[in-house]
């Protein structure tokens, strides 16, 4: 684990066909398709930060701090207000392997880019933007560097709503529909992947910071985060459903304001030499004493209030 800015990272990679991704504050494990890494960052930067950057208003990975490096909108024409119709429900079971191995952020403080998507079904979208409307099927995240894709579960893209010259993403999903975060790095660098649906970290469940864990994008290949991680073989896939049934506002770490934006940070990382893999720690079973009861956490199941 980092004992400090810029240290070296416990990291996860993914061992089998799917994957997920997401980020927490202390020792993490998840998945990633292609052989991608998760690293994890210290609790003590993650409890000084986080609330900031959640309370900054940006609900899927947390506002960058001043001077980051980010995506921004800033000479973007203004982009009407659309109330999300939907949210992202705890779905079936998806088979994902998770293994470890180590990376560091060049910049912990620092994402190359900080985006988000916020989400709703098509005809909201498409009365709210009204005819300045222009659909796209991909975002382009790092200065191109990386493509990022939702693709449905026949692997299809979702279209993406803007007002032409902005930059305010919007997605258009469908009620019941699984839904993948695909990103693939068309550069020669490594990147770290963080992740969040609805403000939550995909992989413990936890309200997300840009300071926490996430997933290393290989140069060259794409990485598929496909759900809500459940173990170190499975996740729970992402689907789309009513707000009353999301996820972040059935489990007690979830803010049902969050619901509705899908968010994604940026880094990039340095790999020790070839990066060697280990398998990652299971998980303690509840009667065993455990030094340090955080470490190996997954996300919980929702728990639906009515």
């Amino acid at each position: 684990m980092f004992h400090g800015a810029g240290k070296r990272g416990f990291a996860v990679t993914l061992g089998g066909l799917r994957g997920s991704a997401a980020f927490h504050s202390q020792s993490q494990q998840g998945s990633v398709k292609m052989n991608q890494v998760m690293s994890s960052w210290p609790q003590r930067g993650w409890r000084l930060l986080g609330g900031l950057l959640l309370v900054a208003g940006l609900a899927a990975c947390g506002a960058p701090p001043s001077g980051q490096v980010a995506e921004s909108a800033a000479a973007a024409p203004p982009t009407p207000r659309v109330e999300s119709t939907l949210g992202t429900q705890w779905g079936e079971g998806r088979e994902s392997v998770t293994r470890t191995v180590e990376a560091a952020r060049l910049d912990p403080e620092r994402p190359r880019t900080v985006a988000q998507l916020r989400y709703s079904d098509e005809a909201s979208i498409r009365r709210a933007l009204g005819r300045s409307i222009d659909q796209q099927l991909s975002v382009q995240l790092a200065d191109g560097d990386v493509e990022w894709v939702v693709q449905d579960g026949q692997g299809r893209p979702l279209p993406i709503y803007t007002m032409r010259g902005a930059r305010d993403y919007q997605l258009a999903g469908r009620h019941g529909e699984r839904y993948e975060l695909v990103y693939s790095n068309r550069s020669q660098r490594h990147y770290e992947v963080v992740a969040t649906v609805d403000g939550l970290d995909v992989l413990t469940g936890q309200a997300g910071s840009v300071h926490s864990a996430g997933y290393l994008l290989r140069p060259g290949e794409t990485l598929r985060i496909e759900g809500f991680r459940k173990s170190q073989r499975e996740v729970a896939a992402f689907r789309f459903a009513g707000k009353e049934r999301a996820y972040a506002g059935n489990t007690p770490a979830g803010d049902a304001r969050n619901v509705g934006v899908i968010g994604a940070a940026l880094f990039e990382v340095r790999l020790p030499g070839r990066d060697a893999a280990q398998p990652a720690p299971e998980r303690r079973g509840a009667a065993e004493p455990a030094a340090f009861p955080v470490d190996g956490r997954y996300a919980p199941p929702p728990q639906y209030r009515r």
